[in-house]
C-alpha cells in the first residue's frame, strides 16, 4: 500500500471516529474529541474543520471543561446539509421520509393505494414519483440526500436489491433498486428488520434492552435487536412471524402453509368489509361487539406465536407496532394473557409487551437511519458527492 494510500485510509478512519463520537456522545468539545478518540488537539481541530465544510458539524456555543477549564467551543452533529432518503411499499400504501444527519425527520408522507392491483413496474414508477418529490422538497430545505433505503413486505437478497418473495403483494424474484433507479445509491431490506432499527433509532431505543418488534401490517413482520444490533438470522431471513402456525388446522396462507398468524391477526382477519383501520378503532371506541371479539381473537392468537419466539429468543420486550400500535389496548391484553398462561411455569418474567412510539412510519424511519448510521461510519464515502453540493446556513 503506497504511503497517499495509507494517509487517505488513516483520514478516514480518524473522520469516522470524530464524527462517531458525536453521534453516540452529543455535542463535545475539541478537547473532550481528543480524549474520546486518543487523536491529537491539532488533528482533531483539522478534522472538526473538514466536517464543518462537508457541512456534516456545526459549532455552536462554549462550555467550561471542568471547574477551572478554559471555556471550548462545542461541536454537534449538523442537520442543515446531509440528509438521507427512507422508502417503504407495503400491500396497502407507499410511504417515504427523509432525515438529516442529527437524526431529524424533516419530511414524512404516507400514500394510501392496493398494490395487490398493479404490477411491480407500476407499484415501483408510483414509488419513484413519490421519492422524487421527496428529494425536489428536500433539495428546497437545502439538503443533500447521500442514499436511500427501501422497505419491502418479504425476504429481500440485499446484493441484488430483489425482494426474493413478496406473498402477499403476489411479487417473486423482483429487482426493486434496479427498476426504481433514482439519481443517487438505494438498497433494500426487511420491512420488519428497518421497522425494528426504527423503534430502536427513533423511538424507545436501549431502554427496550434486547427487544421484538412486531410490525403487524396485512402480514406480520418482526426484527429482533440484540444488544442494540439487528439480529438477521444466517440468510437474512429471520423475524416471519406471520408464518408462525398458530393452528395446523387452520385456513390455507398464501406463503403455501395452513394456520399462520396472519391469517388471525392481519389487518384482512381483522377489519370488516370495506373497512379501514380507523373506522375498526372509531367501532372498538363506540363499544362494538364484534369490533371487540375480533381484537380478542387476533390477541390471542398473536400471543400463541409470541410464546413460541420467547422461548426461542428470550428477548427482553415485545414492542407491537404497525396496526397493532392503534390497536394495541385491545389487543395486547389477550396477546398478554396467551404468553402467561402458555409461559408462566417455565420463566419468573413475560416479556413485557410495549407500544412502539412511532407506529406505522418505523420502517421507513428505520431505512433512512440505516444510511445515516452508514455515512456517520464511513463519511469519507459520501464527501465527494456532498462537496459539490452548496451549503446552506445552519440550523
Amino acid at each position: 500500500m503506497s504511503p497517499a494510500v495509507r494517509h487517505g485510509a488513516m483520514r478516514a478512519g480518524n473522520l469516522a471516529a470524530v464524527l462517531g463520537e458525536l453521534d453516540r456522545r452529543g455535542p463535545l468539545t475539541r478537547a473532550a474529541l481528543a480524549e474520546f478518540t486518543g487523536l491529537t488537539k491539532t488533528t482533531v481541530s483539522k478534522l472538526v474543520a473538514y466536517l464543518i465544510d462537508a457541512g456534516m458539524a456545526v459549532e455552536s456555543g462554549t462550555v467550561r471543561d471542568g471547574e477551572r477549564g478554559r471555556p471550548g467551543v462545542v461541536v454537534r452533529l449538523s442537520g442543515h446539509r446531509v440528509a438521507a432518503l427512507g422508502l417503504e411499499i407495503n400491500v396497502d400504501y407507499l410511504a417515504g421520509c427523509v432525515v438529516d444527519l442529527s437524526r431529524t425527520v424533516r419530511l414524512l408522507r404516507t400514500q394510501p393505494v392496493d398494490n395487490r392491483a398493479a404490477t411491480p413496474e407500476d407499484v415501483i414508477a408510483r414509488l419513484r414519483e413519490l421519492a422524487s418529490a421527496l428529494l425536489v422538497d428536500a433539495g428546497e430545505l437545502g439538503l443533500s440526500v447521500a442514499g436511500g433505503m427501501v422497505a419491502l413486505p418479504g425476504p429481500v437478497d440485499r446484493a441484488t436489491g430483489a425482494v426474493h418473495r413478496a406473498p402477499n403483494l403476489g411479487w417473486r424474484d423482483v429487482a426493486v433498486t434496479e427498476t426504481l433507479d433514482l439519481p443517487l445509491p438505494v438498497v433494500v431490506d426487511n420491512e420488519a428488520n428497518l421497522a425494528a432499527l426504527g423503534e430502536l433509532w427513533f423511538g424507545s431505543g436501549a431502554s427496550l434492552g434486547d427487544f421484538l418488534h412486531v410490525s403487524g401490517e396485512i402480514g406480520i413482520g418482526a426484527g429482533l435487536v440484540v444488544q442494540g444490533e439487528l439480529f438477521r438470522g444466517a440468510h437474512g431471513f429471520a423475524g416471519e412471524l406471520g408464518h408462525v402456525v398458530v393452528s395446523p388446522e387452520g385456513p390455507a396462507c398464501r406463503c403455501g402453509g395452513s394456520g399462520c398468524l396472519e391469517r388471525y391477526a392481519g389487518q384482512d382477519a381483522l377489519l370488516a368489509p370495506g373497512e379501514d383501520l380507523a373506522g375498526l378503532v372509531a367501532r372498538l371506541r363506540g363499544g362494538d361487539a364484534a369490533a371487540a371479539a375480533a381484537c380478542e381473537r387476533a390477541g390471542s392468537a398473536l400471543g400463541v406465536a409470541l410464546t413460541s419466539a420467547v422461548n426461542l429468543i428470550d428477548p427482553d420486550t415485545i414492542v407491537l407496532g404497525g396496526i397493532f400500535a392503534p390497536l394495541y389496548g385491545w389487543v395486547s391484553a389477550p396477546a398478554g394473557r396467551a404468553m402467561r398462561e402458555r409461559l408462566g411455569q417455565m420463566r419468573r418474567r413475560v416479556p413485557t409487551l410495549v407500544v412502539s412510539r412511532v407506529g406505522a412510519d418505523a420502517a421507513t424511519l428505520g431505512g433512512a437511519g440505516q444510511v445515516i448510521q452508514r455515512i456517520i461510519a464511513d463519511p469519507g464515502a459520501h464527501l465527494v458527492m456532498l462537496d459539490a453540493t452548496p451549503s446552506s446556513p445552519a440550523r
